[in-house]
Order: structure tokens, then C-alpha cells, then sequence
């Protein structure tokens, strides 16, 4: 058996122009035209190579019937959605059975091979396969209420943010409350936004995030606003404004060959921001009443943030790996595997992107086929107050779970 990672595939299948084959995902900065794979916890390009046999197609087949690979397509090259599905696998077969040595690294080798045949020979089928909406769990159920009581109190209750959204005339990825959606056959991701007007230079990973899919919830935490130390000689960073936006997978650090790696990205025009024009490094009235900025912003993007000892936003949304809550409610710690910073996310440290990776692979791999974006809203701590089936200090509880693994 071979040890099959990104860029693998099956004898006979190497797409002949590989150029054109990751066209679709390699359309930004230094990605652009590339002919090789990405593999950005390792910060390196993985270029096409053939192993014997029919390996990846068997893995693929088995990602599919396992549960972690729904929209995954079966042709024998390990591409993105292959990885992010291993990876998925790996992180099941260490949380949720139990096996603390197992590292979600994306790379079939003989261990997690063993575990893969174990899994054939009973025929098991994953939770997270076997959840849906239809059978969705009571938290995902209260969250869903929760979200539409807020768009019919949004609708009715005007505020400072929500009006400059609604008249503001140029088309942008930021919505609308009258078409804020909260189907359940979308996937959304809620930030919770903390102290957003307590003037810090240095702001903490402090807000939360809850991802809502396919019935489950699974929680994450990192900051919804700009730290001064990472805005550098900025004076005027921004601040994503409140509400529903759309995102879709793409890339940050598109300019830095040795730190690109796959986040979320504003689906096509861009987000809609408040600037700190008076420095005090808080978003508060006086900001809100200068007005959004006139120019929607295509580098808000959602992405990783180390371990949590610093906040890497300069007014990105960011998420840290050192630990989750996973669909079961259980705190998970990732502190053993989740790399410091960049420098350690290559071959020689072993380490990956932790949480951030569970995050964005749960939704490249349960996302509708076809379907490439989700729902971003982006709403303060008080928000939560709306529905009173969740705890009014839920964010700060939670905060603290994951925080203190």
C-alpha cells in the first residue's frame, strides 16, 4: 500500500493539462495558473504523481459511504475535497472514537489505513453522515429560531448599522435584512461579536463562532474585530459591519508564496465596513455615525488565527485552532497538533491549522453539490437576548469551555 496524500492519483487518471484542471481553484494572486496542489499546512506545492492501482478511487469510495465525502466526486485524484474528507475521518476517529493518537493531517499512511479497513469491515456510517436537518439537534433548532426572530425583529426595529446597509446603493455581498436567509439547507456560520466598543490596542480572541449544518453545531472562538498590532501603521482598520453577508472558498495571503493558504473569502463584491476614524481602536456611535465606508471590501476574509495567544485581524474574521465544540457538545482540544504560527506548519513540526481546518473542512464537504458559498452573520453578544431558550450568557460560557482545554 502506498501512502496517498494531495495530489495523488490513481494510474492512467493525471488529468493531461493540469493547469486547466485546477483552474477553478487557483484564480487568485501567486495561485493563478499554477500546476501543482496546495498543501498549506505543509507550505508546499504537491505536484500530480501516480500511484498503483486504483487507491484514491477506493479511498474516495469509502470517504462516500462512510459519510465524510457527500459531494465529494469519485475519479481517482486526491484533490481538496478528498483531503479535507481524510481529514474529517482522521479528526472522527479521534474525537468522537476515542483514538488520541491520531493526527487529522490529511495523509492516508498505514495507520489510518488500519482504520479505514476496520471501518469497511463493520460497514459504519458516521454521525455526521447520517445528520440532517430533518433529524437535527435541539441546539441547531434553537439557534434557527433564534435567527428568524431576529430577521423579523430587524425588519421591524430599525437601528444605525441596519439602515446604512438597507441605503446603501452599490451591489455588494453584504444583505439586506429583508433578504437575510436562514434556510436550513444552507450552511451558516454566526460570529458573536464581544466588547467590540472597549478600546483595546491589543485585542483578544474573544468572540465565538457557531457553525450551523446539516442539523449539528459545532462552535469555534477568535475575534470578530481588528487588533491594532496587526493593522500596523493603519489608523482607520476596518470593522466588518453587522448582518448577513455571503462567502465562498478562496485563498489568504494570496501575495506571500511561503503563507497562502484556503479560507473563506466575500463571494464577489465585496463586504460592507465601518472604519476606526478616530483611533481609539473600538467600533462605537462615533464611528457608526461617520457612515460605512463608500467602497465595499474584497479582503475581509474568514480565516485562521494560530492557537489564540494573539489576534492575527487587521479586520478579518478569524478562528484559532487550539480547540472546539463539537456535535455533541464536548469540548475538543487540538493544543497537541495545532501549530503556533506559520512557521510551523510544515513537514518537520507535524502541526495543522487545528480547529480552523475541522471548520472549513465540515464545509467543503457538506456543502450542497453545486453550491459554493455560505452565510456569514455577524451579530453582537445583546443579539442573543432575543430568544430566551439560549442562555444570555451562552457566548461567555462558551468562550471560556473552549478557552480553558
Amino acid at each position: 500500500m502506498s501512502t496517498i496524500f494531495l495530489g495523488s492519483c490513481d494510474t492512467g487518471k493525471r488529468p493531461i493539462d493540469t493547469r486547466k484542471f485546477l483552474a477553478p481553484y487557483h484564480f487568485l494572486g501567486i495561485l493563478k495558473g499554477t500546476k501543482s496542489f496546495r498543501d498549506d499546512d505543509r507550505s508546499k506545492w504537491r505536484r500530480f504523481r501516480e500511484v498503483p492501482g486504483a487507491e484514491v478511487t477506493e479511498l474516495q469510495q469509502f470517504l462516500f459511504k462512510a459519510g465524510f465525502m457527500p459531494r465529494g466526486v469519485i475519479d481517482g485524484i486526491f484533490d481538496y475535497v478528498t483531503q479535507a474528507s481524510a481529514r474529517l475521518f482522521q479528526e472522527y476517529v479521534r474525537t468522537v472514537e476515542g483514538v488520541d493518537s491520531m493526527v487529522p493531517d490529511g495523509i492516508i499512511g498505514r495507520v489510518t489505513k488500519q482504520h479505514i479497513d476496520r471501518w469497511k469491515t463493520s460497514g459504519k456510517v458516521s454521525d455526521w453522515g447520517k445528520a440532517s436537518t430533518a433529524n437535527a439537534s435541539e441546539e441547531y433548532k434553537k439557534w434557527m429560531n433564534l435567527l428568524s426572530k431576529a430577521k423579523i425583529h430587524y425588519q421591524q426595529n430599525d437601528n444605525a448599522i441596519l439602515s446604512q446597509i438597507n441605503n446603501f446603493g452599490k451591489a455588494t455581498d453584504t444583505i439586506k435584512v429583508n433578504d437575510w436567509d436562514f434556510s436550513p439547507n444552507e450552511i451558516h456560520l454566526i460570529g458573536i461579536r464581544r466588547a467590540q466598543d472597549r478600546s483595546q490596542n491589543k485585542r483578544d480572541n474573544d468572540d465565538i463562532f457557531v457553525l450551523l449544518i446539516n442539523g449539528m453545531v459545532f462552535k469555534f472562538w477568535g475575534s470578530t474585530d481588528p487588533s491594532q498590532t496587526m493593522a500596523g501603521d493603519r489608523r482607520n482598520e476596518g470593522f466588518l459591519v453587522e448582518g448577513q453577508h455571503k462567502y465562498r472558498f478562496g485563498w489568504h495571503k494570496i501575495s506571500s508564496e511561503a503563507k497562502v493558504y484556503r479560507a473563506l473569502r466575500p463571494y464577489q463584491n465585496g463586504v460592507l465596513v465601518f472604519r476606526d476614524w478616530d483611533d481609539d481602536n473600538a467600533l462605537t456611535e462615533a464611528d457608526l455615525s461617520k457612515g460605512i465606508d463608500p467602497k465595499s471590501n474584497n479582503t475581509i476574509n474568514i480565516h485562521w488565527s494560530g492557537i489564540g495567544v494573539a489576534n492575527w485581524s487587521a479586520g478579518c474574521q478569524v478562528l484559532v485552532g487550539k480547540s472546539y465544540i463539537n456535535h455533541l457538545d464536548q469540548v475538543i482540544d487540538c493544543s497537541d497538533f495545532a501549530a503556533t504560527n506559520y512557521s510551523t506548519l510544515n513537514d518537520a513540526h507535524g502541526k495543522t491549522k487545528g480547529a480552523y481546518n475541522l471548520c472549513a473542512d465540515l464545509i467543503l464537504c457538506y456543502a450542497r453539490t453545486k453550491v459554493d458559498y455560505i452565510y456569514y452573520t455577524l451579530g453582537r453578544e445583546s443579539s442573543l437576548d432575543l430568544d430566551t431558550n439560549l442562555d444570555s450568557n451562552y457566548a461567555l460560557n462558551t468562550l471560556n469551555r473552549m478557552k480553558n482545554v
